[in-house]
C-alpha cells in the first residue's frame, strides 16, 4: 500500500462508491466516506465496519460548490489525510442539448467536473505534505465518443479527462499519481433516476462489484507504478 491504508470515496452512499468503500474495507483499508444522503452513507459506513476498519464519514451535497472543500477539511482535521482518494461522486440526464436548459447544464458540470476538480485541490496541499498520493477519477466511455441525447453527458466526462492529465502533470513533481478509470454501462442506480431516460439491458452492464476490484487493484500499486488510464467495459461493448 501507499503512505497510509487510508481511502477517501466520494458517492460513497450507493452503487459503485458504495461497493468500492466494502471492497476496500475488506481488504483492510480503513475509510473516508462522503455523500449526500446521510441515512444512506451510514448505512454503507456500518457494513463496512463490520470488516474491522475505521469508517469516517461526512455528508455533503457535491452539486454546492461551497459544501465541499469544508466539509474535507473537517474529515482530514479528524483523521487525517488519505492515501488515496477516489472521485466517484456525479450524475447524469439524458437530453438533446438544444433542450438542455442553462441550470441543468451548471447542475451538472458541478456534479460531474467542479467537484472533482475542487475535491482535487483541497486533498492536495495534505498529499504535498505527506510525499504523495494517488487521485483516482471516474470517467466513461462516453467521453470518447457522441451518444444522441447524452451530449452534456459525454462533454463532463471527457472535460474529467482532460482535468485528470493536467492535474497529474502539476503535481508529478510532488509525488502525486493521478489516474483515470473508464468505464462502460454499469449497472447502478442512475438507471433509475428520473434525468435519465434509457432503456437499456442491464444485465448486460458491468456489475458494481468488477469495478470495485479494479479500483482496488489501480490502489495497490506501489508508488512508482502509474496505471494512468484503465477502460473497463462490458463484453458486449457500448450499450
Amino acid at each position: 500500500m501507499l503512505l497510509s491504508s487510508t481511502a477517501l470515496i466520494t458517492g460513497a452512499s450507493r452503487g459503485i462508491g458504495a461497493a468500492t468503500a466494502q471492497r476496500f474495507a475488506e481488504a483492510g483499508w480503513s475509510l473516508q466516506l462522503m455523500a449526500r444522503s446521510a441515512d444512506a452513507l451510514e448505512d454503507v459506513a456500518q457494513r463496512c465496519r463490520s470488516f474491522g476498519v475505521s469508517v469516517a464519514t461526512e455528508c455533503v451535497d457535491f452539486s454546492d460548490p461551497a459544501a465541499i472543500a469544508p466539509a474535507i477539511a473537517r474529515l482530514q482535521q479528524q483523521e487525517g489525510t488519505p492515501a488515496v482518494v477516489i472521485n466517484n461522486a456525479g450524475a447524469a440526464l439524458t437530453a438533446s442539448l438544444s433542450e438542455v436548459s442553462l441550470e441543468q447544464w451548471q447542475w451538472l458540470m458541478q456534479l460531474n467536473v467542479t467537484s472533482v476538480f475542487q475535491v482535487c485541490q483541497a486533498v492536495l496541499p495534505g498529499l504535498r505534505a505527506q510525499g504523495g498520493g494517488l487521485i483516482v477519477n471516474i470517467s466513461s466511455h462516453a467521453a470518447r465518443s457522441a451518444f444522441p441525447g447524452w451530449g452534456a453527458y459525454c462533454t463532463s466526462k471527457a472535460a474529467v479527462q482532460a482535468l485528470t492529465r493536467c492535474f497529474a502533470e502539476d503535481e508529478r513533481q510532488h509525488g502525486i499519481r493521478l489516474s483515470t478509470l473508464t468505464l462502460g454501462a454499469v449497472d447502478t442506480p442512475l438507471w433509475d433516476t428520473p434525468m435519465v431516460q434509457a432503456d437499456f439491458d442491464r444485465c448486460a452492464m458491468l456489475p458494481v462489484a468488477k469495478v470495485a476490484d479494479t479500483l482496488l487493484h489501480i490502489a495497490q500499486q506501489p508508488p512508482q507504478l502509474l496505471l494512468e488510464d484503465i477502460t473497463l467495459m462490458p463484453a458486449a461493448g457500448a450499450l
